[in-house]
């Protein structure tokens, strides 16, 4: 049997003018700026509009990625559209794609099948500008910082203790550390410096925890840049650049608007990773998505052990909401991977390696309806080659932590293959008066704190700390930054911070290898094992398939 690709789905869509779209959430032509025919930016005055319908909101996570794929966007996508079917108003709320891991692995992130938001390649590529405009006001600060210190040093910033890098939203491992202001005086000050990946910079954080323009300038402004001879911190305030910055931003903070194949409306927006960022999309584009509808649907990146985790004690702390339900990913061929079996094997029935993968699974159920008090679904990602043996076992075991097992066949069928998905998900919210609680509280010290997620999320024994991360929580706490919440920089391949440690890890301890403050997104940023800021391109990465043809019809983006 022969298959068609996502792009070729995607090209093959008739797409209805946004401007439809845009009128079944009740706004006119003057609230929307348009990017052609089929893409919107919606102006955040809107929320003044009307009265908020404060909509469910259903978070959509998963287990932790394996090269056999879980398809937590096609799934997120494929409930919206599968609720809009049932007569439920309803928007799915997404992150936009960086250009990095599009050039790199994963080669398009807009779900998959006949379930995807199009226009898929301008999602995919450039998309409305806004990780152009994100890098841009990150680079500016490096600039005016740097251009600081060349006209005299006023605030006598310190050159060996600048923490402000630049970003360039790329996989490019060359640019992890570079040296600048080579060549003489007039070219600035020599230094190490180093660039991180857009959707890894401070500023994308900032963006996506703001509630709106003023808010947004607020944060910027409270960046630390770097610190001075006294060991005091520098800000992105007293180099009064926040203005700027904030001006480079303005038109990026109003949320896209797109649709799914089906026409449900679609807000794509921000774009920070789970791994190493909190990995939720924009603030501002939740908030218009639960001011517009009955039901919005989100994710968050990775397992639940990172995006879900982030998306509940950073996201929900800091805006005052929370989710009404949970939908967790998993698919029969990625829990047969957690249990050893090969990527070539996987489509063969072997109920003895999905049991020892199983526990992956069920560790992230855990989290969700035990650390969090959440109501959950499982929802199993179809694949032709599953058997009924490996789903009945899978359900059995997820009975047994009270949680309910929905197929999910949104890939092949769109909306239609998620309608036992999301009846089981209106179910949870009809039925449950959730008991949502954080991981830590604020009061607790930051290694407290370390130390709930670690345990509690992660079932590790305990945290390792290297001397100059202690040195730093002192620092920290010192400087009045102990009441943050923790953003964990962890792998996305484990529940440990060793990517080869497949399942559920026993017997472990997290090593906390370094200690950054995001003083203007608000959260302490917590290093693990190796992880970095700035990925690589794999040995034959995805932008070797990629073209476009005399007629502009690109190709290679799945």
């Amino acid at each position: 049997m022969s298959f068609k690709s996502d792009i070729e789905i995607a090209q093959e869509a008739k797409m209805q003018d946004i401007r439809e779209i845009a009128k079944k959430l009740g706004f006119t032509e003057d609230d929307i700026d348009l990017y052609g025919k089929y893409k919107a930016k919606v102006d955040y005055n809107v929320l003044k509009k009307s009265e908020s319908k404060e909509a469910k909101m259903i978070l959509v996570t998963a287990i932790n990625p394996t090269p056999a794929g879980e398809g937590k966007t096609t799934t997120t996508i494929g409930t919206a559209d599968a609720l809009s079917r049932l007569g439920k108003n309803t928007i799915v709320a997404l992150r936009e794609p960086s250009l990095g891991p599009v050039f790199g692995v994963k080669g398009g992130a807009a779900g998959g099948g006949y379930a995807q938001v199009v226009p898929m390649e301008d999602i995919n590529l450039h998309f409305t500008g806004d990780l152009h405009a994100i890098g841009a006001a990150n680079n500016l600060l490096a600039a005016m910082l740097d251009n600081h210190i060349h006209q005299g040093n006023a605030l006598d910033v310190d050159v060996r203790r600048i923490v402000w890098r630049r970003a360039v939203d790329m996989n490019d491992r060359q640019l992890r550390k570079i040296t600048n202001g080579l060549g003489g005086k007039g070219n600035g000050v020599p230094r190490e410096d180093g660039f991180d990946i857009t959707v890894a910079s401070e500023v994308m954080a900032a963006f996506c925890l703001s509630s709106d323009i003023v808010d947004l300038k607020d944060k910027l402004a409270k960046i630390i840049v770097a610190y001075n001879r006294k060991g005091e911190p520098v800000t992105a305030g007293q180099i009064n650049a926040q203005g700027a910055m904030a001006a480079l931003l303005k038109d990026a903070l109003k949320p896209n608007l797109v649709q799914t194949l089906e026409g449900t409306p679609a807000f794509i927006h921000g774009g920070p990773f789970a791994n190493i960022a909190h990995g939720c999309n924009s603030l501002m584009a939740t908030k218009m998505a639960r001011h517009f509808a009955d039901y919005v649907v989100t994710e968050a990146g990775f397992g639940a052990d990172l995006g879900a985790e982030k998306f509940l004690d950073i996201k929900c702390r800091q805006a005052g909401f929370k989710p009404d339900a949970v939908i967790i990913v998993a698919t029969v061929r990625a829990l047969k991977h957690n249990g050893g079996v090969a990527k070539a094997d996987l489509n063969n029935e072997n109920l003895e390696a999905l049991e020892a993968g199983l526990p992956n699974l069920l560790k992230h159920v855990e989290n969700i309806t035990q650390v969090f008090g959440l109501p959950a679904v499982v929802a199993i990602n179809k694949f032709p080659f599953d058997t009924e043996a490996e789903l009945a076992l899978v359900e059995e075991k997820c009975k047994e932590l009270g949680v309910n097992v929905a197929l999910s066949d949104v890939w092949a069928k769109g909306g239609e293959g998620g309608e036992d998905l999301a009846r089981e998900v209106i179910r949870l919210i009809d039925e449950n008066e959730t008991e949502f609680k954080y991981t830590y509280e604020d009061s607790m010290s930051i290694k407290e704190k370390i130390e709930a997620i670690a345990t509690k999320i992660y079932g590790a024994d305990g945290v390792d700390y290297t001397g100059k991360v202690e040195k730093e929580i002192a620092n920290l706490e010192k400087l009045g930054f102990g009441n943050l919440p923790i953003c964990m920089a962890k792998t996305q391949y484990s529940l440990t911070d060793d990517p080869k440690k497949l399942g559920r890890p026993t017997g472990f301890k997290i090593t906390a290898s370094d200690i950054t403050i995001s003083a203007g997104a608000g959260f302490i940023v917590v290093s693990t094992g190796d992880i970095m800021k700035m990925p690589g391109l794999p040995k034959v990465p995805s932008a070797e398939k990629i073209d476009v043809d005399e007629n502009g019809v690109i190709s290679g983006l799945f």
